[in-house]
């Protein structure tokens, strides 16, 4: 005779079958106490986290006609249940706790027994007992019921590939921001579907990758998580960057701006603005792209696609800064000229003090709330290197001989280098004044 085996998660199994023959080799039917103790080591196991599968047998006197799975897969005899344990990474549980700290809710979706998910989902710490839903259940559920408790659910158990675009619609639908794993050509409808949609790189389809928005190139959950403080990290550092470059723009702006209105010459040469724009701005602006994150960056919210990159205060931190830098230029100017400076001497004590408060400022901007002295000067070597760099080509430009005559510049005393230190330094120390103020109402409740 011809015996045919057939494995399969223990449901679907159970529906093709009418009886188990245990060690004894007697044929029990399913439908009796036999069927029950199967049925109550299934669920054991699955209760233990692992993953049931049951195995079958027929036996037929000959190879049958029709040789499809709807023929052959019927009146089966269950031989054995085998539990696999596929634990989750170590890693894991942890970046499912930065997730819920970040403001971003794991939902897990697997094919596996109710009882096997719930396990893993309240071991790895994305639901309690609560907020479980099966793919049965689910697809009893119209598209307007679902949406109406889909925010409460963690865990979808026993979920067919095609359900998970019904679960993506909903949670979109419900103004979520929705990004997808899947390995499978079935997962492709629901990876497209999704915000973003990432395919696994080592057991992933290619049509599930072309789908894909990201391939996860070692198939690790705690990857996606590395990726999103990354992304937080290079978000900050783009917003510090225009900070920094926009408010020294204002700076000059408003320099240029105010002093004939206030009955002086104008402040700066163009060589001036153009030294300001391509050396003090250009050097350390790029070295802020390699800023470390700051601290607690995976503990805020996720910020809503459309907001402004000038949200938070920016635009306005832009204004009253470069109105200050402007004040101060025009300040030095202002001074140095009723002191009876000639004008090569206070255009170069104006030209020094503009491009060292844009140093200042720059070491300030560094971090949004946290002060420079607490994270330390250290903490971004390239920046440190970036501002040494332009603090000593700009004192080229005042101390060699041969720059002068080019940039239109004088050598300083020391008393007056003094002082366009000192001057330059107020911006930095009101920007560190900004900060310290966020920090004490945060503090206090605001």
């Amino acid at each position: 005779g011809i015996i045919s085996y057939t494995k399969g998660a223990f449901e679907s199994i159970v529906d093709r079958s009418s009886g188990m023959m245990p060690d004894s080799g007697k044929f029990i039917e399913l439908n009796g106490p036999g069927g029950k103790d199967l049925n109550t080591a299934n669920e054991k196991m699955a209760d233990d986290g692992l993953r049931t599968l049951a195995f079958t047998m027929r036996r037929w006197d000959r190879l049958p006609d029709d040789l499809t799975p709807r023929s052959v897969e019927k009146d089966l005899t269950i031989i054995g249940l085998a539990g696999m344990m596929d634990p989750p990474r170590e890693e894991a549980k942890q970046a499912v706790a930065m997730c819920k700290t970040a403001g971003i809710k794991p939902v897990m979706i697997t094919g596996d027994h109710p009882l096997t998910a719930r396990n893993i989902a309240v071991r790895l710490g994305i639901a309690d007992n609560r907020g479980m839903i099966t793919g049965p259940e689910l697809d009893k559920l119209s598209l307007e019921e679902f949406e109406a408790q889909v925010e409460t659910i963690s865990v979808y158990a026993r979920v067919v590939p095609e359900q998970k675009i019904k679960i993506v619609k909903a949670l979109q639908d419900k103004g979520e921001f929705v990004a997808m794993t899947g390995d499978g050509v079935n997962d492709a409808p629901a990876l497209k579907r999704a915000d973003i949609g990432i395919a696994m790189g080592i057991t992933g389809t290619d049509v599930s990758k072309e789908a894909s928005h990201m391939i996860l190139l070692d198939d690790n959950f705690a990857t996606i998580v590395k990726a999103v403080k990354e992304g937080r990290r290079i978000f900050d550092n783009i917003r510090k960057f225009i900070k920094y470059t926009m408010t020294s723009n204002s700076g000059e702006i408003w320099t240029i701006f105010l002093a004939p209105f206030l009955g002086l010459p104008i402040p700066l040469l163009p060589i001036h603005i153009l030294w300001i724009n391509l050396v003090t701005d250009g050097l350390p602006g790029l070295a802020l792209t390699v800023e470390p994150e700051e601290k607690g960056i995976m503990k805020r919210p996720p910020r809503h696609p459309q907001e402004s990159i000038f949200a938070h205060g920016m635009a306005v931190h832009i204004m009253w800064v470069g109105l200050l830098m402007g004040g101060i230029s025009i300040f030095t100017q202002a001074w140095s000229i009723n002191n009876g400076y000639d004008q090569a001497h206070w255009q170069t004590m104006v030209f020094t003090v503009l491009c060292l408060s844009q140093m200042g400022h720059v070491l300030a901007v560094r971090t949004d709330r946290e002060s420079l002295f607490k994270i330390g000067l250290f903490s971004n070597k390239t920046l440190l290197g970036a501002v040494i760099l332009t603090f000593a080509l700009q004192m080229a430009t005042i101390y060699v001989p041969v720059l002068n005559p080019i940039f239109k510049t004088a050598p300083l005393s020391l008393d007056e280098l003094f002082i366009t230190l000192t001057l330059a330094s107020v911006v930095f120390f009101a920007v560190e004044t900004e900060k310290w103020c966020f920090r004490k109402k945060t503090v206090i409740g605001y």
